[in-house]
């Protein structure tokens, strides 16, 4: 006979003549599921729906005639086939695009969620970015559902010293690598459901993005907010560049284990 092993503990039965069903209240809509496996149960077809995933109704095992060992584990949530879908419907019908500005309704208040871009490296994502990830997305999620125009993007920030890094380790053009690893990122937040508006995608690397964040310190510069100055750094010999507290432990670079010192830069006027 065919074994069914649930994944998760099952819900109070309800009696159906001979087959045995748990009952689900859903959004006033009472839905059939399969039963709690009190006894062997096997298969008496497989082609019942239950939120657009195939489970199946089951009888007592004295009445199947037909004998086969095999195990069949049942999901309660079929996550391979309910997120795939409906992500493919969000990504088509664009349903987490803001509208710009000549098709925005401006009777509606606005909400801008914004979280801080990953650095995407070649390790991909870690358990802390769906962390984070996923508080915003409930919020942007809950504002668009009390009728606000939310802008909800993502980005990428990928200057950094493990850029630099890969580049001399292996000879590879930054551009190369970090436009691989935005791809695989993308690809790993998508899978995850996030309500990110794509079409205002963002990458730090584009000089269509960095020539303003120069033009921002060029003015802070011409109004002497900002300013030319000995000050003791941290340095790393071997990385050749300046490292900031929290990538220094116990005085080597968090990147590598070189040496780090402290020493006065001085810039040339």
């Amino acid at each position: 006979m065919i074994q069914i092993q649930w994944l998760l503990p099952p819900q109070p039965l309800t009696s159906s003549l001979h087959h045995h069903r748990r009952s689900l209240l859903f959004s006033s809509r009472r839905r059939s599921l399969p039963p709690k496996p009190s006894s062997t149960l096997t298969f008496s077809n497989v082609s019942t729906k239950y939120f657009g995933f195939r489970v199946c109704n089951c009888v007592n095992s004295e009445s199947i005639t037909e004998e086969s060992n095999e195990v069949v584990k049942v999901r309660a949530y079929p996550f391979h086939e309910i997120e795939q879908r409906w992500q493919k419907f969000w990504d088509e019908n664009r349903t987490f695009r803001t509208p710009d500005d000549d098709e925005l309704d401006t009777s509606k208040p606005k909400f801008y969620v914004l979280d801080m871009f990953p650095y995407p490296s070649g390790a991909g994502l870690h358990v802390g970015h769906p962390l984070g990830y996923t508080a915003t997305d409930i919020l942007a999620r809950f504002k668009r559902m009390q009728g606000f125009n939310v802008l909800h993007p993502m980005g990428w920030d990928a200057f950094g010293l493990p850029a630099e890094q890969y580049a001399i380790e292996t000879g590879t053009h930054p551009k190369i690598t970090t436009i691989k690893n935005i791809d695989r990122f993308r690809t790993q937040l998508k899978s995850l459901g996030f309500s990110f508006d794509w079409e205002r995608e963002i990458s730090t690397t584009e000089p269509d993005y960095y020539k303003w964040t120069q033009w921002i310190f060029l003015q802070l510069l011409k109004r002497g907010l900002a300013y030319q100055a000995e000050v003791p750094v941290n340095w790393c010999p071997a990385l050749g560049t300046v490292l900031a507290n929290e990538e220094v432990v116990d005085g080597v670079s968090e990147r590598g284990g070189h040496p780090v010192i402290r020493k006065l830069i001085v810039y040339d006027q």
